[in-house]
This record gives structure tokens, sequence and C-alpha cells, in this order.
């Protein structure tokens, strides 16, 4: 196993940074290593906005209802952005507006900003560097837009906190290899998936277990019907429509 493998396999969350500074040097190559990352057709339709002052850490601390973002050294938020090339259709005195409203273009932009997020994310961790993916600025999304500046066409998807890790718990299980990889066709046997259900819920909660020293003994299936039987941002489709996207 080579020292990439082990980075990407020893990954977690980190929401504890110590107050030593990221430098901008190590942005800049965790910028540069995002940018590194696949692009469909050499669209990279992307933008990421750092933030490093207090001020402005403590707004998205208080629009994502995250606080252990005010602690971070550096927050990057990565946006789906097709703003650039409006742009230039425009300079050109062509319109692509019919193409930029297509559903596909906003997988494109979405798929686009989610593989230089985690290219950024395995470049942060290389050097040392904890993060922790922050999807709560959905939670107020018409504010972090506004608060950003983002014109027509820019989605703020998510956002990602860069520290020194203070604290590092041991990795989450992930379910099964068995569970997520499947050859040549689709395994939906319910039996199966039910009974690798099961063993993957008595790992997570003994991992919860050890972890608390015996206070949670959550199992993943609770987490997941209780989090997915609950409507939350249902406002996403009319945000995102006024954005520009997903409306054919």
């Amino acid at each position: 196993m080579n020292t990439t493998i082990e980075t990407i396999l020893n990954h977690r969350s980190i929401r504890k940074y110590t107050d030593e500074p990221v430098s901008d040097e190590q942005i800049e190559t965790i910028i540069q290593a995002a940018q590194s990352a696949s692009t469909s057709s050499f669209v990279q339709a992307y933008s990421i906005i750092g933030i490093k002052d207090d001020e402005g850490k403590k707004k998205i601390a208080e629009f994502s209802k995250n606080t252990h973002v005010e602690h971070a050294s550096r927050v990057l938020i990565f946006c789906a952005d097709f703003y650039r090339h409006e742009l230039l259709a425009e300079n050109k005195g062509e319109s692509i507006a019919d193409t930029l409203e297509s559903t596909e273009k906003f997988i494109v932009g979405i798929t686009d900003t989610t593989l230089a997020a985690q290219n950024a994310a395995i470049a942060a961790e290389s050097m040392g560097l904890g993060i922790c993916y922050l999807g709560g600025i959905r939670n107020n999304i018409e504010s972090i837009s506004d608060y950003l500046g983002l014109p027509s066409h820019v989605i703020p998807l998510f956002g990602m906190t860069i520290g020194y890790p203070a604290d590092l718990s041991n990795p989450k299980p992930r379910l099964p290899l068995h569970h997520v990889y499947h050859e040549g066709k689709y395994n939906s046997n319910v039996e199966v998936y039910t009974n690798q259900l099961k063993e993957y819920d008595e790992t997570v909660s003994s991992y919860y277990e050890t972890r608390t020293s015996g206070e949670r003994q959550d199992r993943w299936s609770d987490q997941m019907t209780s989090m997915l039987s609950k409507q939350v941002r249902m406002n996403m489709k009319d945000f995102v429509q006024g954005k520009g996207f997903n409306k054919s």
C-alpha cells in the first residue's frame, strides 16, 4: 500500500482544530490539486471561494449553523459555476441559455465541483491537515449566495473547513465493499441486502459504543431512516432554477 492510498483510507472528518494557521502557499497547492481533477469535456464548471478572516468565518458559521467553522484556519466554498461560460458566449454574440438551463449541465456542474473538492481534500490531508465537508451551507443557501456575491449560474454546493487537527477520532466504518461493489449487474436481492445491512448496523453500533465509552450505540439504519424521513431544504428547486439551472 502506498502513501496516497493510506491517506485516503485514513480519512475522517475533523471539527476541532489547533490555532496553527494554514499558509497561503498550502492553500494554493490545495487549489492546484483541485484543478487537476478530471472535468467533463474540459468545461471546468466550478469556482472555489476561500475565507480566512474571522468575520467571514463567523458569517459562514452563522449561515450554516456549524459553530466549528469559526475555529478552522480556512474555509473553502465549492460552487458549480457556468458564469464564465455565459460571459464568453455573450462576448461571441451567441446564446447558450437553453444549454445552461438543462439538467445535464446542472449534473456536469455538480460533478466537476465534487471531483475538484475531493482532490482538494486528499491534498490537504496529505499535508497533515484535517478537513470537514460542510453541507450546512445549504441551510441558508440564499444568504450564503448573497454574502458571497454569487451571480447567475453559480451555486454554492458545499463548504470545506481546513486546519491542523486538534483531535483525531478513528475513521467511521464504511459499508462493506461487497455491499457497494457489484460486478456485471446490480445485485438487488432483498435477503442479501437485508443481511448485509444487519451486519453493518452491528459494526456501526460497536464503533459508537467504543468511541463514546458506551454512551451511544447508534445503528446506521436508524440514523438513515430518521434523517430521510424529514423534509429539509425544500427550497432547493426554486433556488437552483432561480440561478438559471435545471429548468429542462
